[in-house]
């Protein structure tokens, strides 16, 4: 054999030595390609931490705008509220509908009954962090009652006929949540409920300071509306409690929606609405019991 001559047999196991095998179907890996890096593993630690920080936040700003429960410090609702109870209070009701005779409604004594909070901090950074605060409704220098709305914005309220509180001269008929042995009021009176404002009294009138009690007050013992913080609709503590509020009968009447002051009644808010939010912290009201 020439030295040009090659053994074909040789280069055959040259090309297959240096060339994959046809058919084989493994490409030769390319070291340009990026290499994938292992997932890691998320902290368990910063997800709970997510999702408490979440939760906390979602639950301040339902106790800021929405919901919100109050402590009953005081026998002035009995015995439809007693001391020590706790009120879930809707505070996003008035927005769909008007307050209603009947409604038992948490309000500041800001501008009426007193006593009015005290002025803003000169300091700026306390000013705002103090106005933060209270928006979050962890803070607050008002004094806040729970009462029963009467009246409504130029009703005539009177007492007594034939024993009875009259409303534009419709006698209402108490006896659903007045306190047992409680007349309507010891005394009588009457007013006309001032624009913008609300004729309100307690269930155990022998020990209820409410508007009868407050006629030189601004309003003439009428307090403002526009310090409503919202409606009481539902007793969440004790269990033994547990209850809606509804609007007695009494102020179904329809004579008393007659007139311009009466108000339509939109059911919002109940159980379902309390779900998930009993854990909001409290603010005690203030004692509401006649000096």
């Amino acid at each position: 054999m020439t030295d040009d001559e090659q053994d074909p047999g040789t280069l055959a196991s040259a090309r297959t030595s240096d060339e994959p095998a046809a058919g084989s179907g493994e490409p030769e890996p390319d070291a340009s390609a990026p290499v994938a890096k292992p997932k890691k593993k998320k902290s368990f630690g910063r997800e709970l931490l997510t999702i408490v920080v979440a939760a906390a936040i979602l639950t301040l700003l339902v106790k800021a705008f929405v919901i919100q429960v109050y402590r009953i410090p005081s026998a002035s609702m009995e015995n439809t509220l007693q001391i020590g109870d706790r009120v879930l209070v809707n505070k996003v009701v008035y927005h769909f509908r008007g307050i209603a005779r009947g409604d038992v409604v948490v309000f500041s004594g800001q501008d009426s009954w007193g006593p009015d909070a005290p002025p803003p901090s000169g300091n700026p950074v306390a000013r705002v962090f103090d106005g933060m605060l209270s928006g979050l409704g962890l803070h607050s220098d008002q004094t806040y009652y729970i009462k029963r709305v009467i009246g409504l914005p130029g009703d005539h309220v009177a007492c007594c006929t034939d024993g009875k509180v009259t409303v534009n001269g419709v006698p209402l008929n108490e006896g659903q949540y007045l306190f047992p042995g409680n007349p309507p009021s010891t005394f009588k009176f009457q007013a006309v409920v001032p624009p913008g404002h609300l004729w309100v009294m307690g269930d155990h009138r022998s020990d209820s300071d409410d508007s009868r009690y407050h006629p030189d007050a601004p309003g003439g013992g009428a307090i403002p509306e526009n310090q409503v913080v919202g409606r009481a609709f539902l007793i969440v503590w004790p269990p033994s409690q547990l209850r809606d509020l509804p609007i007695p009968t009494t102020f179904q009447q329809a004579a008393l929606h007659a007139g311009a002051a009466g108000a339509a009644v939109l059911n919002v808010g109940g159980p379902a609405l309390a779900a998930g939010v009993l854990a909001v912290p409290v603010l005690l009201l203030r004692r509401g019991r006649r000096r």
